[in-house]
């Protein structure tokens, strides 16, 4: 379908407001339910999508007792739509980030929580950007790591702090830190008074363990395959609740309850073989649209946590 021989160029004001109209009508499944998204009456959004029609010489919609559906033409129109809207917030970026001080959002997601060194860090980090450009209005929240990958593909964040075991293409990823993790349980876990080497591989095998909820390394696969996995918990605190039960054993950082073992309330078990390398990555865009706003971070982080350049 060739658009440009059906709007005139260069692309109205009308044009794009009839186009924005049309959007609103689709994501909202129809004229009716559209109305008070857009401020204006059904009546009003008929006329204005019968002038869009009128104006590309396309039947873009359906309606009536059926309800509302896109023909084929509207789907395609609809998707190239999207891909124009999207081209202009791109454009819009980039002029805001031409000049030398940096304004509007940065967003940095985490997959999970950080321990209380690292948080002391991200705090610096957060300090460090705020006085080098106040302008910026920081977001820092949590989500999974699938989430974390699709807002840094959309241009929706700008870094993500998570594992990097699997890594997918557009994305970058910087190592942020290593350390140990290791199988541990409880002191209401019948192994907490079991010593080591009376804790064989079939003992290992026959009690409920805890599945990480992501793909990590090798060696951690392999060791998560020798255990009889009967329950999942992706987040450090939820995976942490479910070992302090008794019920389960599972992998954890000992930095992440470093508290708990000095109290007596956790332990590791075989701590000089039941261990794998837990990693995290600052993962950006390859070839993000705010490039300015990744080099700060970039930089600020490098410093801050002292990675190597």
């Amino acid at each position: 379908m060739a658009l440009n021989s059906i709007i005139p160029k260069p692309i109205t004001e009308y044009d794009l407001r009839l186009l924005r109209i049309f959007v609103s009508v689709v994501e909202h499944g129809g004229f009716a339910a559209a109305e008070n998204a857009l401020g204006i009456t059904r009546s009003t959004i008929s006329v204005h999508m019968s002038n869009l029609e009128t104006r590309m010489k396309l039947k873009l919609c359906l309606r009536g007792r059926g309800g509302f559906s896109l023909t084929e033409d509207g789907q395609a129109v609809y998707r190239a739509v999207i891909n124009l809207f999207d081209s202009l917030n791109d454009f819009s970026l980039i002029v805001g980030s031409l000049g030398k001080e940096l304004s509007g959002e940065l967003v940095i997601l985490c997959a999970d929580q950080l321990d209380d060194k690292k948080r002391l860090k991200l705090a610096e980090v957060i300090a460090r950007l705020s006085d080098n450009s106040p302008n910026l209005h920081i977001t820092l929240d949590g989500e999974s790591i699938p989430s974390i990958e699709k807002q840094l593909l959309k241009g929706k964040a700008h870094l993500g702090i998570f594992p990097g075991y699997q890594q997918i293409e557009g994305l970058n990823y910087l190592p942020l830190s290593s350390e140990p993790i290791f199988l541990c349980c409880s002191k209401k876990h019948p192994f907490f008074d079991i010593v080591d080497s009376h804790i064989s591989e079939s003992d290992l095998a026959s009690v409920p363990a805890i599945h990480p909820g992501i793909d990590i390394d090798s060696a951690g696969r392999m060791q998560l395959s020798q255990l009889n996995l009967c329950a999942r918990a992706y987040q450090f605190d939820t995976r942490k609740a479910m070992i302090l039960s008794g019920k389960y054993i599972g992998y954890l950082p000992q930095s992440f309850i470093q508290q708990e073992l000095n109290d007596g309330e956790m332990r590791l078990i075989q701590p000089s073989t039941r261990t794998y390398p837990f990693n995290l990555s600052l993962v950006h865009k390859k070839n993000p649209t705010e490039r300015s706003k990744i080099d700060l971070l970039l930089s600020t982080f490098s410093s801050v946590f002292e990675l190597d350049s």
